[in-house]
């Protein structure tokens, strides 16, 4: 059976950079559109999401971190790869941190901008073909891996697409310590150029996402020399 092509909408102000990236893209079998700023990107969106978002960083007007920083205070949680001709890696940083996916700095060869769209679809790919009805509940939280959203108490969480497969990959090993490395092949690839200190970093920025309390977390406890595990906790 043949599965339907990935949406792909490349968001960047370069004209021939557009057209370049839609040509190969599409060579690749995706299903590609593109748009020059965020207001045509809401367009878009709202005509037909989009699996995965190319967004350009240097940007007149709205740039790409405020586009990102509107997406995801606004809910949406479609996985972002972000393009940047700066090299400082500040940005990547802040990037990451507003919820961006992955980070490709400019110049770049389309081939890798393939293989990373590639590998963030298969890392979200495995969740979209679950049951319907597959969740796993850890104390107050729900994940539902169908629809790759967590709850708490019944009000769904605004997690990012990076955290969600933490959470899931956490949630898949319920009571089982996963290792750094262990998390980072399972939620975020092979291939990703994700450090130790990067994954301290984003568990802490899901526990606070799912409210667990970061000075004494009852849910992502930390197993020292080992790594993190997803625990029941106290608080049913």
């Amino acid at each position: 059976m043949s599965e339907k092509p990935a949406r792909i909408l490349v968001v960047d102000d370069d004209p021939e950079l557009r057209a370049l990236l839609q040509r190969f893209l599409a060579e690749h079998g995706y299903q590609v559109r593109s748009v020059d700023g965020g207001k045509a990107m809401d367009g878009a969106l709202q005509r037909q999401p989009a699996d995965v978002v190319v967004l350009d960083l240097m940007m007149p007007g709205e740039d790409g971190l405020a586009i990102l920083r509107r997406l995801r205070a606004g809910g949406d949680q479609v996985p972002v790869i972000m393009l940047t001709a700066r090299g400082d890696p500040v940005d990547r940083v802040l990037g990451l941190e507003m919820g961006a996916d992955d980070y490709l700095a400019k110049p770049f060869l389309p081939r890798e901008l393939v293989a990373r769209i590639a590998s963030l679809l298969r890392r979200l790919g495995p969740e979209r073909n679950m049951s319907r009805d597959e969740t796993v509940k850890v104390g107050p939280l729900t994940i539902n891996f169908s629809t790759m959203t967590a709850s708490r108490g019944g009000t769904v969480l605004p997690l990012s697409s990076r955290e969600y497969a933490l959470l899931a990959a956490l949630a898949r090993s319920i009571g089982r310590p996963l290792s750094r490395a262990q998390l980072i092949d399972r939620a975020l690839g092979r291939d990703a150029e994700v450090t130790d200190r990067a994954i301290d970093v984003a568990v802490a920025r899901l526990r606070r996402a799912i409210g667990d309390d970061a000075a004494s977390p009852r849910h992502i406890r930390t197993v020292w020399g080992v790594g993190y595990v997803l625990t029941e906790g106290d608080d049913g």
